[in-house]
């Protein structure tokens, strides 16, 4: 059997789909690794996991309708000259164009997937824009073009199946929700959370619908407060993005004390174990995040919002809080009342630690999303 494997980046494939290449080469699958930005290096890591690295051509977030339907005859061309019994796509312009390809290759098996709805259906604190709007309609009906040609699609969470398919009356003939990619459990090792100073934890882009801007607003009044009170920043700028947090600002931000950003880190573990409790004020339509997964792994707290994706994470009051999104206010009085009780740090982060073990363990999880690519 052959698997074509069809994403957009090779730090997607090497960062998100290892397991389950591992698992379906230990299967005696032939599996193809599609990515548009292979380099010799990355090409001898795919290869190295079994898989068969293919470059191929498609502006991730590029709107030329002329350039997309060029690149999908391409991808139809190198579907027919493989064969592949199966194609599955992830992400939003690989599920749309590479299911088109795949049928236009003859391909008898198509799977898309998902994992959350991303910006385009992110609402925004000010109201929509009209070019979001736009955007909007036009992934609408390239979804109703492709979903139908679909043998199935799978999402993360279960509030997206029904604000994309149900609300918008899409026809797909499968859905299934898979709730979290999961994670290698033994390299989250469970750690005590320190409590004394309490430290809060941001791992994402610093981008406005992650929630950094509420982040940073939150640990002014928390400051004001405990002065002693520590805010971690793990991520990088985004410079063409109008919602990135800017340079210069971090840069005061940091010079200030308010936060700590190391800058580009490859443990993200040993800050987790360092930090007391994580906190994600994403109104973005996430999947499930994968931070917050690997935070509940460790053994922290989580505080996120009541938001599609993230919701599915936190059980309130159990393993940490959920908040209303755009509401700094409310993020500091949670992040107070757990400084004031730092016992309840330790209780919700074993809680957390026990959930991620039945939901996140990635030999669960693998089990079930190979299931759903290969069989109805």
């Amino acid at each position: 059997m052959k698997v074509v494997l069809l994403g957009t980046t090779a730090g997607c494939v090497l960062g998100f789909r290892k397991d389950l290449i591992l698992d379906l080469v230990q299967r005696g699958i032939k599996v193809y690794a599609f990515a548009i930005d292979y380099d010799q290096y990355t090409e001898l890591r795919v290869k190295a996991l079994g898989a068969i690295p293919v470059g191929y051509a498609f502006n991730r977030t590029g709107v030329n309708p002329f350039s997309d339907l060029l690149n999908t005859l391409k991808l139809t061309v190198k579907f027919k000259e493989i064969g592949p019994d199966i194609v599955f796509s992830y992400f939003a312009k690989p599920v749309v164009f590479g299911t088109l390809a795949a049928k236009l290759a003859g391909v008898k098996r198509r799977i898309g997937m998902l994992e959350g709805l991303g910006f385009v259906f992110t609402d925004q604190p000010e109201g929509n824009s009209l070019k979001i709007s736009i955007l909007r309609r036009v992934q609408l009906i390239l979804y109703r073009i492709s979903f139908p040609l679909l043998d199935g699609i799978v999402f993360l969470n279960p509030d997206d199946p029904k604000d994309l398919i149900s609300k918008n009356n899409l026809k797909v003939k499968s859905i299934k929700v898979l709730g979290g990619i999961g994670l290698k459990l033994s390299d989250y090792p469970y750690s005590i959370p320190p409590v004394s100073p309490v430290r809060f934890l941001f791992v994402a882009r610093l981008l406005a619908e992650k929630g950094i801007f509420d982040f940073l607003a939150a640990a002014k009044i928390v400051k004001n407060f405990y002065p002693k009170a520590e805010f971690v920043v793990l991520g990088g700028l985004d410079d063409g993005n109008p919602g990135s947090l800017s340079a210069k600002d971090l840069n005061e931000y940091k010079s200030s004390g308010l936060i700590i950003h190391p800058g580009h880190v490859d443990n993200v573990v040993d800050w987790i174990s360092g930090s007391s409790v994580f906190v994600l004020p994403s109104y973005y339509r996430e999947g499930v995040p994968r931070s917050t997964q690997e935070a509940m792994a460790v053994g922290r707290a989580v505080i996120t919002t009541d938001v599609p994706g993230c919701r599915d994470t936190v059980i309130d009051g159990k393993n940490g809080f959920l908040i209303k999104r755009w509401d700094p206010e409310e993020l500091a009085k949670k992040m107070i009342f757990f400084i004031d009780n730092p016992l309840e740090i330790i209780r919700m982060g074993k809680n957390s630690h026990e959930i991620a073990k039945i939901q996140y363990d990635a030999l669960k999880v693998n089990k079930k999303f190979v299931s759903m690519i290969l069989t109805d």
